[in-house]
C-alpha cells in the first residue's frame, strides 16, 4: 500500500522553504503488515491513516509528506521492493524531479520570479534555478513491539539477522549478516538524526517515549539496517520507531504521537 501525501500543507511548506534558506524536508513513512504473533499490526493502521490525519491537522512548516507504504514483514524475500522504495525517493531528489512530483513548488517559485520581474528585474523565469528549495529526504519507519508500554526511537541497527521465528515469506536466518560486504554481524550503523534531542522535545510535549540502542534482530532491525545503509550512500536520513500495541496506547494517541514526532524532527533538522 502506498500513497502520495502533503497536499494540505503545500502552501505552508513552500512559504517556510522560502523563509528558512531554501530548506525542505520530505518525510517518507513505512509500517508493516501482520506477522507471527501480531495478527493486527498497529503500524499498518497508522500508515493507512496518517496522510488523512496530517491533511486535517497539518504538516510541520517546511515539510511535505512524500510516501506512506506498508511493507511485508519479511527480510531477504522482501528486499527488492524495499530497495526500490528507498531508491525511488533518492532518485527524485533533484529540483526538477521535485517540481514534477510537487506542482505547488513550481507555482510558488514561478510567482516569486514573476514578482521580481514586476519590480523591474530582468531575471529569466527559471524554476530550475539555484533558488529552488534543497530537499532533505527523511525515512521514518514504524514497527511494533508487542511487549512495549511506550514509544522508542532507535539509535542504531546491527548487521545481524537472527529471526526468532520465520518471517512472513518463510525465512528464518540465524546469525547471518544482513549485508555480507559490511563485515561481521557485530557491525553497527547509527542514525544521523539527533535522537536524544527529538526524545527530549517529545517528552516536553507529554509523550512517553525513550531512546533505544537495540532494535532487535528480527525484521525491524533488518529493514532499519538496509535503510541506514542506503541513507548513508545517498545523503538521506533514517529513523526507526517502535510503537506498542493499541491495547497499551490507543490508535488516536498513536496518530497524535506520529504527528508530534514529525514536528519534533522538523524542529531539529530545519
Amino acid at each position: 500500500m502506498g500513497s502520495e501525501g502533503g497536499g494540505a500543507s503545500a502552501a505552508s511548506a513552500a512559504a517556510a522553504a522560502g523563509g528558512t534558506g531554501g530548506s525542505l524536508i520530505e518525510f517518507n513513512i513505512t509500517g508493516f503488515k501482520k506477522f507471527h504473533g501480531v495478527a493486527e499490526n498497529p503500524t499498518e493502521i497508522i500508515v493507512g491513516r496518517i496522510e488523512e490525519y496530517l491533511r486535517i491537522h497539518g504538516m510541520p512548516a517546511g515539510t511535505v509528506l512524500g510516501s506512506c507504504t506498508v511493507l511485508e514483514a519479511a527480510g531477504e524475500g522482501a528486499l527488492l521492493p524495499l530497495m526500490q522504495l528507498l531508491h525511488s525517493s533518492s532518485s527524485s531528489s533533484s529540483s526538477q524531479s521535485l517540481i514534477k512530483r510537487r506542482p505547488w513548488i513550481d507555482r510558488h517559485w514561478i510567482q516569486r520570479d514573476a514578482n521580481w520581474q514586476e519590480g523591474g528585474d530582468h531575471h529569466h523565469l527559471n524554476t530550475q534555478s539555484a533558488s529552488l528549495p534543497q530537499k532533505q529526504i527523511v525515512w521514518v519507519h514504524f514497527g511494533v513491539n508487542s511487549a512495549a508500554t511506550n514509544f522508542a526511537l532507535e539509535w542504531c541497527a546491527v548487521n545481524e539477522a537472527t529471526f526468532r521465528c520465520s518471517d512472513e515469506l518463510g525465512w528464518q536466518p540465524q546469525r547471518v549478516p544482513i549485508v555480507a560486504e559490511d563485515g561481521p554481524i557485530s557491525h553497527i550503523r547509527e542514525t544521523t538524526i539527533p535522537v536524544r534531542d527529538v526524545v527530549t522535545v517529545l517528552r516536553m510535549n507529554g509523550y512517553d517515549v525513550m531512546e533505544s540502542y537495540d532494535a532487535g534482530r528480527f525484521v525491524c532491525n533488518y529493514v532499519y539496517y538496509q535503510s541506514l545503509r542506503h541513507s548513508a550512500a545517498y545523503g538521506n536520513r533514517s529513523i526507526f520507531v517502535h510503537v506498542p500495541l493499541f491495547i497499551m496506547i490507543d490508535e488516536e494517541h498513536q496518530l497524535q504521537f506520529v504527528a508530534a514526532l514529525l514536528h519534533a524532527l522538523a524542529f531539529r533538522l530545519l
